[in-house]
């Protein structure tokens, strides 16, 4: 009995010390990763803009107009749905998302630079978010890593054009 009850304190000590980490973390961070592509900008610019489905995480993506406004519908592999609002396109050489589903434990954009760059393209990306609930922020800043998302985003276009890449800062 002694043994379960010193187990359980632990993890219960581990899972407040997690909470009291993550709350004292900021909610709002900016991350930034890039890497280049031999493609020009205007091939990943249409990438970009286009359809998700060629991400290995996106089950369907659908493009929708509302409003007058530009969405991305997107349906992951596990059954969640997100939907991004199209804030800036300058093609080929930027365009901007925000999260636009509304009550998710976090927020944000994600801003695409396209800089020519040796015969190819620089894309950078940039993240400026959110993350509302504390152990979220404790596993975002310690175990995964703030750039995760976009360093699988950055290969994942790069297998989609037969390319390999190396996402940097």
């Amino acid at each position: 009995m002694k043994i379960f009850l010193f187990v359980t304190g632990a993890l219960a000590l581990l899972v407040l010390c997690v909470v009291v980490i993550g709350a004292m973390l900021p909610k709002r961070h900016v991350a930034a990763r890039s890497a280049a592509f031999k493609a020009d900008p205007k091939t990943i610019f249409a990438l970009i803009a286009g359809s998700q489905d060629w991400r290995p995480d996106v089950k369907s993506c659908d493009l929708l107009t509302k409003d007058g406004k530009q969405f991305q519908r997107e349906t992951s592999k596990r059954g969640e749905t997100i939907l991004y609002e199209l804030q800036n396109s300058r093609p080929p050489v930027a365009i901007e998302r925000r999260i636009a589903t509304e009550n998710l434990p976090y927020a944000g954009t994600w801003s695409f630079a396209l800089t020519p760059e040796g015969g190819g393209t620089r894309v950078r990306i940039t993240e400026d978010g959110e993350v509302y609930n504390p152990v979220f922020r404790f596993v975002s800043e310690f175990i995964l890593g703030q750039t995760a998302t976009q360093d699988a985003y950055l290969r994942a276009m790069g297998k989609a054009m037969g390319e390999e890449v190396r996402p940097e800062n």
